[in-house]
C-alpha cells in the first residue's frame, strides 16, 4: 500500500467497524479516533489498529492526531440536528452556515471536514477520503443534505490535498440502524404508520463501500473525484420496511402517511426524550429521491465492486442469524 498509515474518524460507526477490519487486514496501521473508548472495543482486538481517545473537533488535537500519517478517511456524520426546526433551517442560531443548518450539522458535516483539511494541509498529509451523502445539494431541501454538500465541496476544492469523495445511498449490512429498526419496530407494533413511503432509495451493502474505499486510497484516479456509490435496485420506502418486517419474521401492514400526518409524527419522535427516530428534517430529505443519477447503476471500474442484491443479504441476518443484527434495533433506540 502506498498510504499506510491512516487516521480514521468516525471508525467506531455502523461503516467505520466495516472499513477499519478491511483495511486493518491489508496490513494499514491505522489510528481510530473516538470520544468513548468503550466504542472501540471491537477494534481493540486487531493488532494493527491504534484506539486514541480524544476531541477530533478540537483543531489542535486534530492536528497532533495526525502526526505520522500518510492518509485521513472522514466518516463522521449525524442524521439529527436538535436546532433543526423541521423546516430545513436552523432554530436559535444566527445567521451564517450554520443558519442553514444548525450546530450540530454545521459542527460534524462542514466544521469538522473544514478543521481536517486544515490539519491535513499543515502536516502535508495529501491523501483524504470523505464520505458525503448522496442527493447532498446546496439548495437540498433538508438542513441535513445542505450541510453535507457544504462539507463535501469544502474538501473537493481544497488545495495540495487528493481528495476523493463517496456518496453512498442508504447503507445495509449486518448491524445496520436503519433495516434493522425496520424490523424490531415491527415486532412491537400491530402496523407500520409511515411518513416518506414512496420516496426512493438505492441501497448499498457496507462490504460494497468498503471495497470501493479501499479500491480507492491508492488510484491517483479517484483523485478529486466524487462517486455515487449505489445497490443494483431502486426500493420504495415502504417497500424496505415491508421486506425488513417480513424477513424478520413478523409481517406488517405499512400505512403510507399524507405530509400533514408524517409531520405531526415526526414532530412527536424527534420530541420524545433518548435517541431520535425520526425527525422533521429526515422527512425533508426523503423529498429527494436516494438514487443514482443514471440508471441502471454501473460503479466505475476503478472502484472493484459488483453491487450486491439487498434481500439475499439481509434476509438471513434479519432473521436473527447474527447477533449484530439481531440487538441492531434495540441499539437505535438506546443510542449505545
Amino acid at each position: 500500500m502506498t498510504h499506510h498509515r491512516l487516521l480514521v474518524l468516525g471508525g467506531t460507526g455502523f461503516i467505520g467497524r466495516a472499513l477499519v477490519q478491511a483495511l486493518a487486514g491489508t496490513g494499514a496501521a491505522l489510528r481510530v479516533v473516538t470520544r468513548r473508548r468503550v466504542h472501540a472495543r471491537e477494534l481493540l482486538v486487531l493488532p494493527s489498529v491504534e484506539v486514541v481517545e480524544a476531541d477530533p473537533y478540537d483543531a489542535a488535537v486534530l492536528h497532533g492526531l495526525l502526526e505520522g500519517c500518510d492518509g485521513a478517511i472522514n466518516l463522521v456524520g449525524v442524521l439529527h440536528d436538535r436546532d433543526g426546526r423541521g423546516d430545513g433551517r436552523a432554530r436559535g442560531v444566527a445567521g451564517g452556515a450554520s443558519g442553514r443548518y444548525g450546530r450540530g450539522f454545521a459542527a460534524a458535516h462542514v466544521e469538522l471536514p473544514r478543521r481536517l483539511v486544515a490539519a491535513c494541509q499543515e502536516r502535508r498529509v495529501r491523501r483524504l477520503l470523505h464520505v458525503g451523502a448522496l442527493g447532498a445539494a446546496a439548495d437540498a431541501p433538508s438542513a441535513y443534505l445542505r450541510s453535507k454538500a457544504d462539507g463535501t465541496r469544502l474538501v473537493l476544492e481544497a488545495p495540495a490535498l487528493n481528495a476523493t469523495v463517496f456518496a453512498p445511498s442508504v447503507v445495509f449490512g449486518a448491524g445496520d440502524r436503519f433495516l434493522n429498526l425496520f424490523a424490531g419496530l415491527a415486532a412491537i407494533a400491530p402496523f407500520v404508520p409511515l411518513g416518506g413511503a414512496q420516496a426512493r432509495l438505492q441501497p448499498v451493502w457496507v462490504q460494497d463501500l468498503v471495497t470501493a474505499m479501499r479500491c480507492a486510497l491508492d488510484q491517483p484516479a479517484t483523485y478529486g473525484r466524487s462517486y455515487e456509490i449505489c445497490g443494483p435496485r431502486i426500493y420504495t420506502l415502504a417497500e424496505l420496511v415491508r421486506f425488513a418486517a417480513r424477513a424478520a419474521g413478523h409481517p406488517r401492514l405499512v400505512v403510507a402517511l399524507p405530509p400533514l400526518l408524517a409531520r405531526w409524527q415526526a414532530l412527536l419522535l424527534e420530541s420524545l426524550p433518548g435517541p431520535t427516530l425520526l425527525s422533521r428534517d429526515n422527512l425533508l430529505s426523503l423529498q429527494v429521491d436516494n438514487i443514482a443519477t443514471v440508471q441502471p447503476y454501473v460503479p466505475a471500474p476503478e472502484l472493484g465492486f459488483r453491487p450486491a442484491p439487498l434481500e439475499p443479504l439481509m434476509a438471513p441476518l434479519l432473521a436473527g442469524g447474527h447477533p449484530r443484527s439481531r440487538f441492531g434495533a434495540w441499539r437505535a433506540r438506546t443510542g449505545s
